[in-house]
């Protein structure tokens, strides 16, 4: 079997969605300049009150024999021009199964582009690549690589996007996704230094409502997003230990490791990261900096799933848990099931955003009653759906 084509697929179509339903944002690091602070509505393009144009950008290696892998969508065109300037020459008329090859191979071939945007171009290839290779042999991809360890993984809830101000609507919808079966809840605090002792207040505020309105023993987590320093974390984290979270997600910028090791001397909260970490060697020196509890890698940022195997086995070795970042739910779903559940016990569903990124797919990931059903279909349950598509742009290697 040899590569014959890539493709890089821009689409378009219209989705049911509410223009309005980005209500607010997360901390960003951005904010401790204060014209900086306000929540700036960019969101998706209205088409009517009802609905929004969804755009999405995937990657297509074609086979000889007919078999076609699918990765995305990528966060921007650039990384479709990546692929094809720079990727697509060392991959055409090689045999697609070879994923570890070709990965070491672009890789290498990648010395001064080996973090950022090359390694998400990478990253996607890679997906797609083993989509081919499930479907060359009619199996999901959980199965090729070792599982499934289980026929369902519960999903957490996590509600980026929703109001935190309001804590009224902040109860009713937690309660809300309580009832749809979910037995956990992420939600993102909206304050960081910059918003000072007010802001910590606030953070409470939001998180005090969410343990008395989900109860004692009911999973809660929460997501900071890199944005806050190790004073105005150690303020948290103090207060936070009372609402009993099952782990505080990115406290402090990704490089920021000695202070992650700092803050995990001082809380019994788990500290959760990594989602801005590429590659087994950037976990590797999260793990010798003994800086987080649980890592986070995205599948689609840090490698690929080639890679994300590598970074589980560095988990396992060192008895911490894996909680990949919930950007792209299929490829999460083969990896998450083919593992041990004490390694990946559960998985991120983005209730808001998951649609939209799997607008275009046949078939989208999405959990049942609070659960995720293990992988049945072949590849990685990346089929596009014709009828989504609305108009297209192609370009070729």
């Amino acid at each position: 079997m040899k590569i014959t084509e890539i493709k890089i697929r821009k689409l378009n179509g219209t989705t049911e969605c509410d223009p309005e339903f980005i209500e607010d944002r997360v901390v960003m690091p951005i904010d401790v300049y204060p014209e900086h602070r306000p929540l700036q509505r960019a969101g998706l393009p209205r088409v009517d009150d009802t609905h929004v144009s969804v755009e999405g950008i995937f990657v297509q290696i074609e086979s000889d024999e007919g078999v076609v892998g699918v990765g995305g969508p990528l966060l921007g065109e650039h990384l479709g021009q990546i692929i094809i300037d720079r990727l697509a020459p060392m991959i055409l008329g090689r045999d697609p199964r070879s994923v570890e090859l070709l990965w070491d191979q672009m890789f290498r071939q990648s010395p001064d582009g080996r973090l950022g945007d090359t390694l998400m171009a990478i990253s996607a290839v890679d997906c797609a690549l083993w989509d081919l290779k499930g479907k060359a042999v009619g199996e999901p991809v959980a199965r090729l690589i070792g599982g499934p360890t289980r026929e369902r993984i519960p999903a957490y809830a996590s509600m980026l996007s929703f109001s935190t101000d309001d804590l009224g609507l902040v109860r009713e919808r937690a309660s809300e996704w309580k009832a749809k079966g979910y037995r956990a809840q992420k939600w993102f605090f909206r304050h960081g230094p910059g918003s000072g002792n007010e802001g910590v207040d606030k953070n409470m505020a939001l998180a005090e409502t969410l343990r008395s309105e989900l109860g004692v023993g009911y999973d809660l987590m929460f997501d900071a997003w890199m944005s806050w320093d190790l004073p105005f974390s150690l303020k948290m984290v103090r207060r936070l230990e009372d609402v009993d979270p099952r782990w505080g997600e990115e406290p402090l910028m990704p490089d920021r490791l000695d202070g992650h090791t700092e803050l995990r001397q001082h809380t019994m909260i788990p500290i959760s990261g990594g989602e801005h970490t590429m590659t087994r060697w950037g976990f590797k020196s999260v793990v010798e900096a003994r800086a987080m509890d649980i890592l986070q890698p995205d599948i689609y940022w840090t490698g690929g799933l080639s890679e994300a195997l590598k970074v589980a086995a560095l988990a396992s070795v060192h008895d911490l848990q894996i909680m990949v970042h919930g950007f792209n739910n299929p490829a999460n779903l083969q990896f998450s099931t083919a593992m041990s559940p004490s390694l990946t016990p559960l998985q991120e569903n983005l209730v808001q955003w998951s649609p939209i990124f799997q607008h275009f797919l046949k078939e989208p990931t999405q959990p049942v009653d609070g659960d995720y059903l293990a992988p049945s279909t072949p590849g990685m349950g990346m089929e596009i759906d014709p009828d989504k598509i609305e108009s297209e742009t192609v370009v070729s290697a």
